[in-house]
């Protein structure tokens, strides 16, 4: 049963691809006629036009990362796998795609600017800074889940099946060997005459050999300071926060670029290894499909509506995915029929890697998943470790694989959303000198710390992991972040083509997210402020934060609404669009 669930999935999105892309496209007027920013702007630097193979690859792996491993894995585990592949599904076709492809598209349309910039020209400039304060608080949120999930990683060992340890400090130490050869891989390109090819051709097999050495030298900071393995994995959370900061600061070439290379081979091989592990290992569904439509979640209860559509961001659909579009992508794109594939295909292409993840939860039974704490990257990384098994790979390195990946995988974010950061906040305050940069880059990397040393406990006093309270937050604020992001897609699209189709294909979504994002925020607020005994101010972070996101996109929800009004009495026509102004 799984695999007929896998290739329909498959099947589903191919065909999604075919329709209903085909339809945005045309509605969109895609025309390959039109020179595009990256051509007309070419400079070698920030405008250089690639082929939509390479440039669908550069997408893809920028804004899958661990995003859609972890959402689909914890929303299976809540609410069982049939309601998250159903979301997955639909989510992907009809929301999440017309974000990413809306957001590409409007972007190429405006010189290929950030889709603040496109909400600056078609709303108002206090539009434009009450977006840029949005998405520098869900990038926060983004480093905070993800820095705690990976510093769970290099603590605490995995049991095997056949009784075979997997140790997290070994993990740690093939991470730090992973970032340490990137480095040395790029002074080797910089000093030496060898060629891309021929570096790539020495420098995997020794990030192979980073993987199978680690276990053999454990990196165990619970052990050597006589720590618990809680207070060992804080001391990795500043490590890596710390990385944070360093990752946006030093030159590109010295770290992200070299380290993006290396990472992408990691990340297809994932995806290959485990999409031919499902097909061939004749595994057989354990998870149940359904559990229920409210569920035991920390110190309360968890509801299907809103949370699972809160809880699975990428993989259906993910606001950090319109940053991306029109940030990077758009600035590379050498054909505007390339929209279709890089837009709205690398959407679908992630959500097969979220259906894939989902998988890993479906072949386990419910005493599995507990006996691995729950932790989404186990999870992750025991599936592909029996996946693997297919072709001969014993499970351990399998696992220690798939932990590595996922790791990988986090480094993509962890450095994208803190160089995004800087600029939000160089860009909000004006700091364009050399201090102002590091400034930037600080706060951004060590605000997260703040709410990481935080000690979550369950409703029995236990204490759980932190990305638990965060996940869930982080998931409002990034669905919170699609929705203004299809706010600001649909003012575009009715100034520009006064059609009635823009309400169903693009209104509709940016309704549907900002209800269920807007009603699992409230929930927070509520159970933050109301209390069996009344009114009360909450000492927790969460409430203040839900509640400051919820002003933030009700004041964007308004200008959006002056903006219609104002087209409707201007009666502004699709050609020659003036902005709006306060």
């Amino acid at each position: 049963m799984l695999l007929t669930i896998i290739l329909a999935s498959a099947i589903i999105l191919l065909v999604a691809y075919k329709s209903y892309g085909g339809l945005l496209a045309r509605l969109l007027k895609l025309d390959a006629s039109k020179t595009t920013p990256a051509v007309e702007l070419a400079d070698g630097v920030d405008y250089d036009p690639i082929d939509w193979k390479f440039l669908l690859s550069q997408h893809f792996s920028a804004i899958a990362a661990a995003g859609p491993i972890v959402g689909p894995i914890v929303a299976g585990m809540m609410f069982g796998w049939l309601p998250t592949l159903i979301w997955i599904l639909l989510g992907a076709i009809f929301i999440g795609g017309i974000h990413d492809f809306g957001s590409l598209v409007a972007s190429i349309r405006h010189k290929a600017r950030s889709i603040a910039e496109v909400v600056r020209e078609h709303m108002t400039r206090r539009s434009y800074l009450l977006f840029l304060t949005f998405v520098w608080i869900a990038l926060i949120y983004i480093i905070v889940a993800f820095t705690d999930i990976v510093a769970g990683s290099f603590v605490g060992n995995i049991t095997l099946e056949n009784g075979q340890q997997v140790s997290g400090a070994g993990i740690a130490t093939s991470s730090l060997l992973y970032l340490a050869l990137p480095v040395v891989m790029a002074f080797v390109l910089r000093w030496t005459k060898l060629s891309l090819l021929t570096t790539t051709l020495i420098f995997l097999p020794l990030v192979g050999a980073a993987i199978w050495f680690g276990q053999y030298l454990p990196l165990d900071l619970a052990g050597g300071l006589g720590l618990s393995d809680l207070a060992a994995q804080k001391v990795w959370v500043v490590a890596l926060l710390i990385y944070c900061f360093v990752a946006a600061t030093v030159p590109m070439w010295i770290l992200l670029q070299p380290r993006g290379h290396l990472g992408g081979f990691f990340l297809f091989a994932a995806l290959i290894a485990g999409a031919l592990g499902v097909l061939f290992s004749g595994s057989e569904i354990q998870y149940p499909a359904f559990i229920g439509w409210n569920v035991p979640q920390g110190a309360g209860v968890a509801t299907l509506f809103p949370i699972l559509f809160i809880t699975v961001a990428c993989g259906a659909c993910s606001g950090f995915h319109s940053i991306i579009a029109s940030g990077t992508s758009s600035k590379q794109l050498r054909n505007e029929l390339d929209a279709k594939k890089v837009g709205y295909g690398a959407m679908l292409l992630e959500a097969m890697v979220a259906v894939v993840s989902l998988s890993c939860v479906m072949i386990l039974s419910k005493e599995a998943v507990a006996d691995l704490g729950g932790k989404p990257n186990f999870i992750y990384a025991l599936g592909l470790g029996r996946f693997m098994e297919v072709f001969g790979i014993p499970a351990s390195f399998g696992v220690l694989f798939g932990l590595m990946a996922f790791t990988t995988f986090v480094y993509d974010t962890l450095d994208v959303c803190t160089r995004l950061g800087r600029y939000i906040l160089q860009e909000l305050f004006g700091w364009q000198n050399t201090f102002g940069r590091y400034a930037a880059t600080a706060l951004t990397a060590f605000v997260p710390l703040f709410f990481v040393m935080q000690t979550a406990t369950d409703a029995s006093g236990a204490v759980i992991p932190s990305w638990r309270v965060f996940w869930p937050l982080f998931g409002a604020s990034n669905q919170l972040l699609a929705a203004i992001g299809l706010l600001g897609i649909t003012v575009w699209l009715h100034r520009t083509y006064r059609a009635k189709w823009v309400w169903p294909i693009a209104g509709v979504p940016t309704v549907i997210m900002y209800i269920m994002s807007g009603w699992a925020l409230l929930q927070y607020v509520t159970r933050g402020f109301v209390t069996s005994s009344g009114f009360t101010l909450p000492t927790s972070f969460v409430p203040w934060v839900a509640l400051l996101l919820i002003i933030l996109a009700a004041l964007l929800l308004w200008e959006a609404v002056k903006v219609f009004r104002k087209n409707d009495r201007l009666n502004v026509g699709a050609a020659g669009v003036p902005p709006v102004t306060t």
